[in-house]
C-alpha cells in the first residue's frame, strides 16, 4: 500500500525552523567493478567453502577493482550516473562529498580528484571518514549546505576500493568485502519534505572491533609494519555482529518515532549490506515485514560506504520505488558509528 507522506509524515526539520527550503535526491547513479570474485575461487584462495560463506554471510559473489583502477575512478563512474538520472551537467555541481576509507592516497583527498575526473570544476570538495555510515552522513552534512542556501547542487558519494586492504589469507574477512560506489545528487525540491530525519550516532571507545591499525601518524608504514599485516582490516566478528543489530535498531526506531510514523509507512527498508543474519534480526525486531527489505548483499558482499548507495540506485532503477513513497536507511560501521535515515522520494 502507498505512504501518504502529506497525510502522515511529521517534517522533524520543520518544526526546528526549517520551513521552504527541504533537501532531496534528484538522481542516483551508481558503479561496480566487472570482475566478480565467487565463493568457489575464494576456495582456492583461503580454506573456507561455498557453504560456509554463505550460511554464516548471506555473500555469494562479489566485485574487485582492477590493479589499475582505484577508489576515485568508481566514485567518479558513479557521480557520472547520479547527475545524467538527475538531468545535470557537471559543471553544476556546487559541491562533491566522498566518504572512503580507501582513498586513493593521504592527501589530497579523493572528493578532489573525482572532480576533476568528471570535470566539476565550480565545485569545492572535501572526504569524510565513517566507514559503512559514511553514506548517511554525506547526506546529513550535505542536506545542511542545501538548506542553509550555501550551495543548490550536491553530489555525495560512498565509494570504497576495500580489495586493497583486506588480509586474503584471513578467511574471516577476505570473504565479506568487495568493492564498488553509489552516488546522489541533493538539491531542493518544492513541495516535496525530501530528506526527513538522520540519526547519527558513534562509541569511539569501541574502536577497535573493526580497524586497520596501520598508516596513521599512530603507525606510520615501515618495514616491520607491513610485515606484521597491521595496514588490513582487523575485525571482532561477533562483537562486531552484537554491537550492529543493537545500533541499527536503535537508530532506525528514533528516526521513526522522530517523524512520527510506525514501521508500516515504510515502502522499503534499505539496510547496510553486511551481512544476511544482521538484516534478518533487524528486520525482526523492528516487526518490518521481508517483503519491504532490499538486499543485493549476495552479489556485492560488504562495500562499506557504497553499500546503501548502490542499493539505493538499484531500488530505484527497478522501479520499486515511487515519488512520495517513504524510505528507511540504515547503516553501521567501524569506529563505531550508525545511522538512519527517513526519505520521502
Amino acid at each position: 500500500m502507498r505512504s501518504n507522506p502529506a497525510k502522515k509524515v511529521k517534517n522533524p526539520r520543520a518544526a526546528h525552523g526549517f520551513v521552504g527550503r527541504t533537501c532531496s535526491i534528484t538522481g542516483v547513479g551508481s558503479y561496480v567493478p566487472s570482475r566478480i570474485l565467487t565463493n568457489a575461487e575464494l576456495e582456492k584462495i583461503v580454506e573456507t567453502s561455498d557453504d560456509w560463506i554463505t550460511s554464516r554471510t548471506g555473500i555469494k559473489e562479489r566485485r574487485i577493482a582492477a590493479d589499475d583502477e582505484f577508489t576515485s575512478d568508481l566514485a567518479a563512474a558513479a557521480a557520472r550516473a547520479a547527475i545524467k538520472n538527475a538531468n545535470l551537467t557537471a559543471e553544476q555541481i556546487d559541491l562533491i562529498i566522498v566518504a572512503t576509507v580507501t582513498p586513493d592516497m593521504l592527501l589530497p583527498s579523493t572528493a578532489c580528484l573525482v572532480q576533476q575526473k568528471i570535470g566539476a570544476y565550480r565545485a569545492a570538495a572535501f572526504d569524510i571518514e565513517a566507514a559503512c555510515s559514511g553514506f548517511i552522513y554525506g547526506l546529513e552534512i550535505g542536506q545542511q549546505f542545501i538548506m542553509s542556501r550555501t550551495y543548490e547542487t550536491v553530489l555525495v558519494i560512498g565509494a570504497e576500493k576495500l580489495s586493497s586492504i583486506i588480509d586474503w589469507t584471513d578467511r574471516n574477512t577476505c570473504v565479506l568485502f568487495g568493492d564498488g560506489a553509489g552516488a546522489a545528487i541533493l538539491q531542493h525540491r518544492p513541495n516535496s519534505h525530501g530528506l526527513l530525519t538522520a540519526c547519527m550516532g558513534a562509541d569511539g571507545s569501541k574502536a577497535g572491533l573493526l580497524s586497520v591499525p596501520g598508516g596513521g601518524s599512530r603507525c606510520p608504514a615501515t618495514a616491520q609494519s607491513v610485515a606484521s599485516r597491521l595496514h588490513y582490516l582487523r575485525m571482532d566478528g561477533k562483537e562486531t555482529f552484537k554491537n550492529a543489530v543493537n545500533a541499527m535498531h536503535a537508530a532506525a526506531k528514533e528516526s521513526l518515532r522522530r517523524c512520527e510514523i510506525s514501521i508500516a509507512d515504510i515502502k522499503c527498508i534499505i539496510p547496510h549490506q553486511a551481512n544476511q543474519r544482521i538484516i534478518d534480526v533487524v528486520t525482526e525486531r523492528l516487526e518490518a515485514r521481508p517483503d519491504q527489505v532490499f538486499v543485493n548483499l549476495a552479489k556485492y558482499g560488504n562495500t562499506s560506504a557504497a553499500s546503501v548507495a548502490i542499493a539505493l540506485d538499484e531500488v530505484v532503477s527497478s522501479g520499486r520505488i515511487e515519488r512520495g513513497d517513504l524510505i528507511l536507511l540504515i547503516v553501521f560501521g567501524a569506529g563505531l558509528t550508525w545511522g538512519a535515515a527517513v526519505i520521502e522520494w
